[in-house]
């Protein structure tokens, strides 16, 4: 249906007098008249009772006038919304993460975001770096919050950004340390008390650089990990933990998972440490993507 005759129809129905909705209109009352009477033809019935005193709805235009106004205003609303689409201030943004981030970076992240960009919808999943590398990869997502060594073996196409470096802690039961089985000095765990504790672990296939980045630190000690749970839920890892399995090395964001029977302990001599980032396809278009990267930008530039 031509929207001109449906705007006549609101005109006049607001105004309740042909001249000044013609005026509004900025046309005269004769084509306005016949664009009324064409729109009543072509619906099969009046939608005004006219005298030549007066012009009223008949209780079918009064029914179907807000009707007209609601399709009226979502027109009128349409170059506006691609104008914040195309802006990058609307629209849908896809961000896998790590379980990791969850404690680091991600709340800085989407409580920046969301500030900034009220009107995005924001799809967040959580998943493994080796997950969020192929759905990527397979076009599926926009941007992923991964555990990668300056980028590491990413496809081509993609691009890196180091969002935070912390150092690697040990999660331990507390009842080791109340028993006695182990014995932390200023709140530091000494190197042979770490290699020879018992190893909860993130299997190397879900997380390659974190697995190497833990295991390397036996191996620099001389040391093999004595591993006898693998999980890639770092809340089942400190629950393990909890339950006195064995020790985890985690980064050191994580001690904001507070968990009865865990206790946090800074590990000695030169401990690793964990670098997290941003993964994105380069031929992303998306305009909300390319917002989402300053606000990243930001906040890895910004201060801790």
């Amino acid at each position: 249906m031509d929207l001109r005759p449906l705007r006549h129809f609101a005109a006049v129905a607001e105004e309740l007098h042909f001249g000044r909705a013609a005026d509004r209109l900025g046309m005269t009352q004769p084509p306005l008249s016949q664009s009324i009477q064409a729109l009543e033809r072509r619906l099969g019935a009046p939608l005004f009772a006219r005298t030549r005193r007066s012009v009223a709805l008949t209780p079918f235009g009064a029914a179907w006038l807000p009707q007209v106004q609601a399709a009226l205003a979502a027109v009128e609303a349409l170059e506006p919304a691609a104008e914040r689409i195309l802006g990058g201030q609307s629209g849908r943004l896809e961000l896998s993460f790590v379980s990791t981030a969850d404690y680091s970076i991600l709340p800085r992240l989407v409580h920046r975001f969301r500030d900034l960009y009220p009107e995005v919808e924001l799809a967040l999943s959580e998943a493994t770096t080796d997950r969020q590398v192929a759905a990527l990869a397979e076009g599926r997502g926009q941007a992923g919050i991964v555990i990668l060594q300056g980028g590491g073996l990413l496809p081509e196409g993609f691009s890196y950004l180091r969002l935070l470096r912390e150092p690697l802690i040990a999660a331990v039961p507390e009842t080791w340390i109340t028993q006695g089985r182990l014995v932390p000095a200023a709140g530091r765990l000494a190197p042979a008390a770490v290699t020879a504790a018992p190893l909860i672990l993130f299997p190397r296939r879900a997380a390659p650089y974190f697995h190497d980045l833990v295991t390397g630190y036996y191996e620099d000690r001389g040391a093999r990990p004595r591993v006898v749970q693998h999980a890639i839920q770092m809340q089942t890892i400190i629950s393990l933990v909890s339950a006195g399995m064995g020790i985890a090395l985690v980064p050191g964001s994580l001690r904001s998972l507070a968990r009865a029977g865990v206790r946090y302990l800074d590990l000695g001599e030169d401990p690793p440490h964990l670098e997290t980032g941003l993964i994105w396809r380069r031929d992303d278009p998306a305009p909300v993507l390319r917002n989402f990267l300053r606000v990243v930008a930001d906040e890895a530039d910004a201060p801790r």
